[in-house]
């Protein structure tokens, strides 16, 4: 086994001080707020969202669908889960009925006043679309609904489309991490 790090940024928005871009869902798309009942629509987000990215080798569990499912269920049955913070944006085609889930976003209260942003995952064919900003948005005004004054991510340097999005937000790095990883010898 070869070990490999990977560069992330934890970055803070003060909930406090900033104001929240404002989004607005396009066309064919609907957001749905937290329920337990669609927890294996997140999973299934989640899962297409990550499977071929970095983050998929950052964090193993992000590229196979059955510990997709069982991150939500953890996720979502923690102390500290915020599911005023927890999006779904599915995408629905109403002349053809096909409907796809194509984006999520979790939060919990890591610790007294900071929530933090456990994935932004949007489905490849539905980037650029403006779903990051809206699933962001919805977050975090769900973090300051819930009374906290700090949202919190990590995003892996390499994923300069997050980064910049996050950039533009308005937050801000406050710590550079290194994640190890024990790769197979020769990947």
């Amino acid at each position: 086994m070869s070990v490999t790090f990977f560069k992330r940024y934890r970055m803070h928005f003060d909930l406090d001080r900033l104001e929240i871009p404002k989004s607005s869902v396009p066309d064919g798309f609907r957001t749905h707020a937290w329920n337990s009942e669609i927890l294996e629509n997140h999973a299934d987000a989640k899962f297409n969202s990550f499977k071929s990215e970095i983050d998929a080798a950052v964090f193993p569990c992000l590229g196979d669908r059955a510990s997709c499912l069982r991150l939500m269920r953890e996720i979502s049955t923690r102390n500290g889960f915020v599911p005023e913070a927890t999006w779904l944006i599915t995408f629905e085609d109403h002349d053809s009925g096909f409907q796809q889930n194509c984006a999520t976003i979790q939060a919990i209260c890591e610790s007294p006043g900071i929530g933090a942003i456990q994935n932004v995952g949007v489905v490849p064919d539905f980037r650029g679309l403006g779903l990051g900003t809206l699933l962001l948005s919805k977050s975090l005004l769900g973090l300051r609904r819930a009374g906290l004054s700090i949202g919190s991510l990590e995003v892996t340097a390499e994923n300069i489309g997050a980064l910049r999005l996050y950039q533009r937000f308005g937050f801000k790095i406050v710590r550079t991490v290194y994640k190890s990883i024990e790769l197979p010898v020769g990947a």
